[in-house]
């Protein structure tokens, strides 16, 4: 049986925790940045989690996080 891979792009872009859930940077960060209030601004610096219903399919492109 062959080895199963991991999906690079979503290596790159989710990090597991340490209860098992998967973290993730928010987009919309760079650039265009005078139109969005400070509030947005301000919620799209911190991480967020994965939602349980996305888990499902994130464990899945990432086989061995």
């Amino acid at each position: 049986m062959p080895k199963i891979k991991t999906r690079r792009a979503a290596a790159k872009r989710f990090k597991k925790t340490g209860t098992g859930k998967f973290k993730f940077k928010h987009n919309f960060t760079s650039h265009i940045l005078e139109t969005k209030s400070p509030g947005r601004k301000r919620k799209l610096r911190k991480a967020a989690v994965v939602s349980p219903a996305d888990q499902k399919r994130v464990e899945r492109m990432l086989p061995h996080a």
